[in-house]
């Protein structure tokens, strides 16, 4: 319950004694707060890359134009340091849809855990699992063994509550003080889209997630020449909020030799289950998703504006965000950032 400095208190009896002018004035302008509401400063991860989807990382804050419901932004920071402090939630699906390559996807966690917290305190991160219920085993920490010990405990089975590990990394874990500026807010899930358990909407969370300004990105967990029905919802959590999404078994043979070229009995592929050859197809497929989403984070460009708005935009709820590159021809480069945002709730 909030209590306004001046107001009458419980139990008080006779009104106060007579005050002067002045002193009555300044009692009536503590009684009556007044709400000044300010914009809050928005803060975008982006990524450039060009026409065959390298990384561009020689631009600097000159080359960029931010659009805020396409009037033009004054940026107040811009930062290209790969040591950008960041926070990030590792959130793995421990249904019975991850079973198959778990092992695999537990050691590529592991290595991403280890390469995200260097063991400095500018780098924090915390671990959910869901299954049927979203649970939080790590609460943030900067020390990478605590997550990695706890993701040797897992064990996939039952429902998928996706969409309540994501609500849980926007709500229920200990913050670090800085956020969402610096540090700034990950999700990384290791999982196929699939939400079977929640109480929660993918809506409900995507605009929790912006709300709070996280940016989701994903590993899909999904099995090479299986269906995939929830891919579209893993893309909608990455892309509504500035991320993307890995499929590292979408074809982890594309590079094998022989691929599709050696008919056998037990099916067209050069690589065998149970092959050793097949096992490292496999892994080598994830360990590349995995090191291009650290690349990723870790090369990004970090801009920051307060937005200013027009008379109509001023009383919008969500606003629409275009960055653009006039240094370079148009077509030439693609950009990767959240399209919208929520002006004022950070933190609600």
């Amino acid at each position: 319950m909030l209590s306004i400095p001046g107001s009458p208190q419980q139990g008080q009896q006779s009104q106060p004694p007579a005050q002067p002018p002045a002193q009555q004035q300044t009692q009536q302008q503590t009684t009556v707060p007044t709400i000044r509401v300010q914009h809050t400063e928005v803060i975008l991860p982006v990524t450039v890359t060009d026409d065959k989807g390298r990384f561009i990382a020689n631009l600097e804050q000159k080359d960029f134009r931010i659009l805020d419901e396409g009037r033009a932004q004054r940026i107040t920071f811009f930062s290209h340091d790969p040591k950008q402090p960041t926070v990030i939630g590792f959130l793995v699906d421990m249904s019975a849809n991850s079973t198959i390559h778990w092992k695999d996807y537990k050691d590529a966690v592991k290595e991403m855990v280890w390469g995200l917290l260097p063991n400095d305190k500018n780098y924090t991160g915390y671990l959910i699992s869901f299954s049927n219920t979203a649970e939080l085993l790590v609460n943030t920490t900067w020390d990478p063994d605590k997550l990695t010990a706890q993701v040797d405990r897992m064990k996939p089975s039952g429902g998928a509550a996706l969409f309540d590990a994501i609500k849980r990394a926007c709500t229920d874990r200990q913050l670090i003080p800085g956020e969402p500026y610096q540090p700034r807010r990950i999700i990384v899930v290791f999982g196929n889209g699939h939400d079977s358990a929640s109480e929660y909407t993918i809506d409900q969370v995507i605009e929790l997630a912006q709300k709070n300004l996280v940016t989701i990105y994903g590993v899909s967990t999904a099995a090479y020449g299986m269906d995939d029905p929830d891919r579209d919802q893993l893309e909608k959590l990455a892309t509504t909020t500035g991320g993307r999404v890995w499929y590292p078994l979408d074809n982890p043979y594309s590079e094998v030799s022989g691929f599709l070229s050696q008919p056998s009995d037990e099916g067209n592929y050069a690589l065998h289950v149970g092959t050793g050859g097949y096992a490292a197809a496999i892994n080598s497929a994830i360990y590349k998703s995995v090191a291009a989403l650290e690349g990723e984070v870790t090369t990004q460009y970090i801009l920051r504006y307060s937005p200013e708005f027009d008379a109509v935009s001023e009383n919008k709820d969500k606003h629409r965000i275009k960055v653009e590159i006039p240094t370079l021809p148009p077509g030439s480069y693609k950009v990767l950032t959240r399209p919208d945002y929520y002006p004022n709730r950070i933190g609600q």
